[in-house]
C-alpha cells in the first residue's frame, strides 16, 4: 500500500524512528533498555526519499526531513 503524503500537508505527525539509543542501567542484571525516539511536527512536504516536518523549538522554526526507511510508525492528527 502506498500512503498519499500529500493529502495530509499542515497536519501535526508524530513519528516513531526505527533508530533507538540503547542503554544499561543495571549491570547486575545485564539488561539493556531502549529509548524510543519521536520527531513530532506539522507535514510541509512529501518527496521520493522521505518526509520534510516543520517544528518549533525555543521560538526558532525547525525543518526535519525523516527518510522513509527511518519511519516506524506515524500517528496523524487534526484530521
Amino acid at each position: 500500500m502506498k500512503l498519499e503524503w500529500e493529502n495530509y500537508i499542515g497536519q501535526t505527525l508524530n513519528i516513531t524512528m526505527h533508530e533507538n539509543y540503547g542503554l544499561t542501567l543495571d549491570t547486575k542484571s545485564d539488561t539493556t533498555i531502549y529509548e524510543i525516539v519521536f520527531k513530532t511536527g506539522k507535514l510541509a512536504g512529501a518527496y521520493d526519499d522521505g518526509l520534510m516536518l516543520e517544528a518549533e523549538r525555543e521560538k526558532i522554526l525547525v525543518k526535519i526531513f525523516i527518510p522513509y526507511s527511518s519511519i516506524k510508525c506515524v500517528e496523524i492528527f487534526n484530521l
